[in-house]
C-alpha cells in the first residue's frame, strides 16, 4: 500500500493536542478516535497494488504468407536476445505463433506452423493473448509482423488500456521491391437483366508503369487492356450487362513485366441478374418441347444447350431445375455437386426426364444427383446386358502418388475405382487390367469376372505408383490386343489418365478406328479440368471412341466415376419397347384433379421407387416400374419422368392432349410456395466479413418467428457435405442479423429459412490474394495501437522487459469515505440517545463457567437460577406422595448443575 498524500499524517498529533487541551470534546471515546482515524487517511488517499510479482512478456510470431519467411529466418536470433535480456528467472517468456489461427508455442526451439497461413488476423492474435494473462502479474506483448494485417485492429487498443498492458512491435520487411496488385473491384451485387452496369478495377503499385491486365466473365474473355499506374494507383473503368438471369463471376488478372508477389495479381467478383422465378432447362434437344410448353403457359425458361457453359451460379433464381435427356459427364462436376445444396437447403426443384442419356445410362448413378431422385438406379442382374468384356488403363505415373485431403493417394483411389468396376460387373462379364507408366504392366489378363472376381479385385487394390509419365497409346494398344481375344459382343474400355500429363499420343486415331470396327467403345476418366494441358486430347479420345470423358479436380471422386460408368455400359436400363401405363391415383397429392394420363410409351428408363416417395404412374409390364414419381428433399422437391418428354421413343407423348398441362403442373409443384409478404433478405461483404440481415414485418411476423425462429445455412464451397448453419443474433424487433468470416477464394452460397420457405442467395466470394494486399492503412493502425497503449516500435531488444510505466495502484478512498459516513452517523446516534451497547461482566463470567467443587452444594442464587432444578419441582409437588414403610422422608438430592445451564443462570445475572 502507498499514500498519494502522506502529509495529511501530520493530523495525527495535532489531533492528539486539541483533544488534551479540550476534553469537554471527548475526542478519546473510541467511535470518535476511530472516526479521525479513518478521516485522516482519507485525505492521504490510500492506494493498493493490483498486480505484484514478475512480469510476463508475450511474443507474436506472424507465420502468414507474407512475413512467414522473415520470420523463421530471425526468430532464433531474437529469442536469444529476448532469453539474454531477462532480468529475473521469475519473469515469464511466451511465444504465439499466429496467421489465421492462434497456436500457443511449446518449449521447442522452432516449430512448424500447421494452420492456414493464407491471412493475418492480429487483431484475433491481440484478443487471444490478453485471455492468457495472468492479471496478477506485469505483462507486455511484442508483435514481429510485417504489419499488413487481413483485419482491422477495432477494439484492440480499448482492451490493452483497460488491462495495463502496453504493446510493442517490431516490423519485419523484405527489401523494398517492384510489386503491382488488382487492390480493388468495385460493381453493384445484383442488377436486372440487360440493365447496364459500371465496373471500376483499381491497380496498385510500389512504382509508376504501364500494366496488362485481362478481364473474364465466366469462360469468356471480355478483353485485354493495359492500364496506367501513376504516383502507386493505376483505374480502369467499363460498363457491362447481361441479359441471362443468375449469378455471374468476373476475374481480372494482371501479368505485370516486373512483379514481387504474384499471389495478388488476381481479384475476382460476383454480380447477380435478378429476374423473376423461372426455370433452368437444360436440354440434349435443339428444339425442346417442354421449353415452347412452359413458355406458353407463362413460365420464365433459361434453355441450356450447351452444359459445359453452367456454373453453380447459374441456380441462383431459378425455382426448378430441369434435366432433359442430358448425360452427367457432360455436365461440369461444381454445377453437379452444387445440385443437392441447391434443392435440400434453398428449397429448390429437381426434374429428370428420361432417354437414351438420362438416369443411369446417362452416367447418374452414385453421382451428386442419385440420391436426389425419387427413383434409384442400382443394377440388377436381370437388367444386364448379354455379357461386357471391359479393359481398364490406369496410369500409375509419378504423380499418382501424391497424398490427397483424406489420407489415400491417387493412385489409391484409381485401385478403389478400378475394384469398384470390377465388383458391379456380372458373372459373365470379363475384364483385363493395365497399369501404365512408359509402359504398360499387364496386371490380370482377360479373366471371367464369375470365376475370378476376388482375384481381380485383389491385383488391382495392389497397383503401386512406380514415376515416369504415362504412355496413353502403348497402354491402350496393350489393353486392346488382350481384349479383342473375347467373343464379340460388348467390348468397352476405361482408360483413367492425368489430364496435365499424358504422353505419347502415337497413332491413337488409327487404333481407336481399329477398335471401333471390332465393336469396341471407349471412355476415358481424367483427372484435372477440361482446361489442362492435355485434356483436349483425352475428349477427342472418347469422342473417337464414342463413348464419354470425365474429368474431375477432387481424387475422392474417381471410385464414383468408375461405378457410374461401369453401370453406363453394363445396364440395359432403356427400355426400347411400347409399354402400357397404369396411374396410382397419387397425382391427387400434386394437383386438385387426376390426368387423363397417356395409355402407351414408346419407350421408358428402367428404375425403382425409392422408400419414402411416390409414383403416380407405372408401367403395366412385369417390372411395374416408376413412370412418373415424386417426393420431397429436404425443404425442396425432386421429380423423375421415365419416359422421353423430347427427341426418338416420344411420339406418343408428345401427341398426348395433356402433355401441356401434366407439364406446367408437375413444374408448378417442383417451384414450391412463393415467399410470403413482408420478409426480405439483404447480404453484404466487407473484406473477408459477411453479413446478413433479415428485415420482417414485426406486426405480421414477430409472434410466428417467436414460435419458429429463422435459420440461415451457408454452403462453403460447391462441394456436397460442407454446410453449416450460423446463430442469428436478435437486434431489434422486424430485425435479425448474422455475420461470418469467409475464406479466401471459396464461394458461399446460402439460404435463410422463414415461414416454411427459403430466400437463397449467393455466390459470394471473397477475392483471392488479400494476404498480399499491402494496405497501409493496418500499418498505421498498428502504429496508432501501440501508441495509445504505452508501447512503441521496438528495435533494441533488450528494452523489451521494460515494467509498464505504473505498477498498476487502486485507490481506496471511495471505500473509505462510506466506513467513515458509516461512523459518523452511529456517533451521532449514541450522542443523541445516550444508548451505549451492552457491557458483559467477563470476571462474573469466566467464575459461573467453572465446575463446582465435590461435596459443595450449590448456592441458593444459583440454585434458584437453575433451570433444572425450577422444571423439575413441579413434577414433584403434582407426583402422589409414597406410602408404606419403604418410604423415605429424607428430600431427594438436587442433582449437579450442567455447564449450559450455569453459562444461562450467568448470562441472565448480567
Amino acid at each position: 500500500m502507498t499514500f498519494t498524500s502522506p502529509q495529511f499524517f501530520l493530523l495525527l498529533p495535532l489531533l492528539v493536542l486539541v483533544g488534551w487541551m479540550f476534553r469537554r470534546l471527548e475526542l478519546w471515546r473510541p467511535l470518535r478516535v476511530i472516526l479521525l482515524v479513518l478521516l485522516t487517511g482519507m485525505l492521504c488517499d490510500p492506494r493498493v497494488a493490483l498486480k505484484s510479482g514478475g512480469m510476463d512478456l508475450w511474443v507474436l510470431l506472424d507465420r502468414s504468407l507474407s512475413a512467414g519467411d522473415l520470420v523463421d529466418a530471425g526468430e532464433s536470433e531474437w529469442r536469444a536476445l529476448l532469453e539474454r535480456a531477462r532480468p529475473d528467472e521469475g519473469d515469464g517468456l511466451y511465444l504465439l505463433d499466429y496467421a489465421e489461427e492462434v497456436i500457443p508455442r511449446g518449449d521447442a526451439e522452432t516449430a512448424i506452423y500447421p494452420g492456414d497461413r493464407d491471412g493475418t488476423r492480429t487483431g484475433l492474435a491481440l484478443h487471444e493473448t490478453l485471455s492468457r494473462m495472468d492479471s496478477g502479474r506485469h505483462n507486455r506483448i511484442l508483435v514481429f509482423t510485417d504489419g499488413y494485417s487481413t483485419e482491422p485492429l477495432t477494439g484492440v487498443a480499448e482492451k490493452l488500456i483497460g488491462a495495463g498492458v502496453p504493446l510493442d512491435y517490431r516490423l519485419v520487411r523484405a527489401p523494398e521491391e517492384t510489386d503491382f496488385q488488382v487492390a480493388a473491384v468495385d460493381m453493384p451485387p445484383r442488377t436486372q437483366p440487360g440493365e447496364p452496369f459500371v465496373v471500376d478495377v483499381t491497380v496498385s503499385g510500389t512504382a509508376d508503369g504501364v500494366v496488362p491486365l485481362e478481364a473474364w466473365r465466366g469462360e469468356r474473355r471480355l478483353f485485354q487492356r493495359e492500364v496506367t499506374v501513376e504516383d502507386g494507383v493505376g483505374r480502369l473503368r467499363f460498363s457491362d450487362r447481361i441479359t441471362t438471369p443468375g449469378a455471374h463471376r468476373y476475374e481480372f488478372a494482371i501479368e505485370p513485366a516486373r512483379d514481387a508477389h504474384a499471389g495478388n495479381n488476381r481479384n475476382e467478383r460476383w454480380i447477380e441478374v435478378t429476374g423473376g422465378p423461372r426455370v433452368l432447362l437444360v436440354t440434349g434437344y435443339q428444339e425442346d418441347p417442354v421449353a415452347a410448353i412452359l413458355r406458353t403457359q407463362g413460365f420464365e425458361v433459361s434453355v441450356v444447350v450447351e452444359p459445359l457453359s453452367l456454373t453453380p451460379g447459374s441456380l441462383t433464381g431459378a425455382k426448378a431445375v430441369v434435366l432433359n435427356n442430358v448425360p452427367a459427364f457432360e455436365l461440369p462436376g461444381d454445377f453437379l455437386n452444387a445440385l443437392p445444396f441447391y434443392v435440400n437447403e434453398q428449397g429448390g426443384g429437381l426434374l429428370m426426364a428420361g432417354g437414351h442419356r438420362s438416369f443411369g445410362s446417362g452416367g447418374y448413378y452414385e453421382s451428386a444427383v442419385d440420391p436426389l431422385l425419387p427413383v434409384s438406379m442400382e443394377l440388377k442382374s436381370e437388367h444386364r446386358k448379354l455379357g461386357v468384356a471391359m479393359a481398364i488403363v490406369m496410369d500409375r505415373s509419378g504423380s499418382m502418388a501424391a497424398t490427397t485431403s483424406s489420407g489415400h493417394t491417387k493412385m489409391q483411389l484409381a485401385n478403389e475405382g478400378g475394384a469398384r468396376a470390377v465388383e458391379l460387373l456380372g458373372n459373365m462379364d470379363a475384364v483385363t487390367v493395365f497399369a501404365v507408366d512408359s509402359a504398360a504392366h499387364e496386371v490380370a489378363p482377360l479373366l471371367n469376372v464369375g470365376e475370378s472376381r476376388g482375384e481381380l479385385l485383389s491385383r488391382i487394390r495392389r497397383i503401386e505408383s512406380m514415376g515416369g509419365g504415362i504412355f496413353v497409346y502403348t497402354g491402350m494398344k496393350a489393353a486392346w490386343d488382350e481384349l479383342k481375344k473375347a467373343p464379340l459382343g460388348q467390348r468397352h474400355m476405361i482408360l483413367f489418365a492425368d489430364a496435365a500429363d499424358s504422353e505419347e499420343p502415337g497413332a491413337y486415331q488409327q487404333l481407336i478406328e481399329e477398335m471401333q470396327g471390332g465393336g469396341t467403345t471407349v471412355s476415358v476418366i481424367g483427372l484435372g479440368t477440361r482446361s489442362n494441358a492435355d485434356a483436349a486430347f483425352l475428349e477427342d479420345i472418347a469422342k473417337r471412341g464414342a463413348g464419354r470423358a470425365f474429368f474431375t479436380e477432387i481424387p475422392g471422386e474417381i471410385p464414383n466415376i468408375f461405378a457410374q460408368e461401369t453401370v453406363t455400359v453394363a445396364r440395359s436400363s432403356f427400355v426400347e419397347e411400347r409399354t402400357g401405363t397404369q396411374s396410382t391415383g397419387r397425382w391427387y397429392e400434386l394437383a386438385r384433379g387426376e390426368v387423363e394420363w397417356v395409355g402407351e410409351v414408346d419407350g421408358y428408363n428402367l428404375s425403382y421407387l425409392r422408400e419414402g416417395d411416390e409414383a403416380a404412374l407405372v408401367s403395366t409390364d412385369s417390372y411395374a416400374a416408376p413412370l412418373v414419381a415424386f417426393g420431397r428433399r429436404g425443404i425442396g422437391r425432386t421429380a423423375a419422368v421415365a419416359f422421353p418428354l423430347g427427341g426418338g421413343f416420344s411420339e406418343r407423348v408428345r401427341n398426348w392432349d395433356a402433355m401441356g398441362d401434366f407439364v406446367q403442373t408437375l413444374t408448378r409443384w417442383l417451384m414450391g410456395d412463393e415467399l410470403p409478404p413482408g420478409v426480405g433478405i439483404r447480404h453484404e461483404l466487407t473484406g473477408s466479413e459477411l453479413s446478413i440481415d433479415l428485415y420482417y414485418d414485426a406486426g405480421e411476423w414477430e409472434a410466428r418467428l417467436l414460435e419458429t425462429p429463422p435459420t440461415v445455412v451457408l454452403q462453403r464451397g460447391f462441394r456436397e457435405g460442407r454446410s453449416e448453419e450460423l446463430i442469428w443474433e436478435r437486434l431489434s424487433p422486424g430485425h435479425y442479423e448474422v455475420t461470418t468470416r469467409l475464406a479466401e477464394g471459396v464461394p458461399v452460397r446460402g439460404a435463410v429459412r422463414v415461414g416454411g420457405a427459403a430466400i437463397p442467395f449467393g455466390p459470394v466470394t471473397v477475392g483471392s490474394g488479400r494476404e498480399w494486399k499491402w494496405d497501409r492503412e493496418r500499418v498505421a493502425e498498428l502504429r496508432e495501437t501501440a501508441r495509445a497503449s504505452g508501447g512503441t516500435e521496438q528495435l533494441d531488444l533488450s528494452k523489451a522487459w521494460r515494467r509498464p510505466p505504473g505498477p498498476g495502484y487502486r485507490s481506496i478512498r471511495e471505500p473509505l469515505l462510506v466506513a467513515v459516513l458509516v461512523l459518523f452517523l452511529l456517533e451521532a446516534l449514541v450522542t443523541r440517545t445516550g444508548w451505549a451497547p451492552p457491557r458483559i461482566r467477563f470476571g462474573a463470567l469466566v467464575r459461573s463457567l467453572r465446575p463446582a467443587k465435590k461435596g459443595k452444594a450449590p448456592s441458593v442464587a444459583t440454585a434458584q437460577a437453575s433451570p433444572s432444578a425450577t422444571e423439575k419441582a413441579p413434577q414433584a409437588e403434582s407426583s402422589p406422595p409414597p406410602s408404606g414403610p419403604a418410604a423415605d422422608p429424607t428430600p431427594p438430592a438436587t442433582p449437579p448443575e450442567s455447564r449450559k445451564s450455569r453459562f444461562n443462570r450467568a448470562k441472565k445475572g448480567l
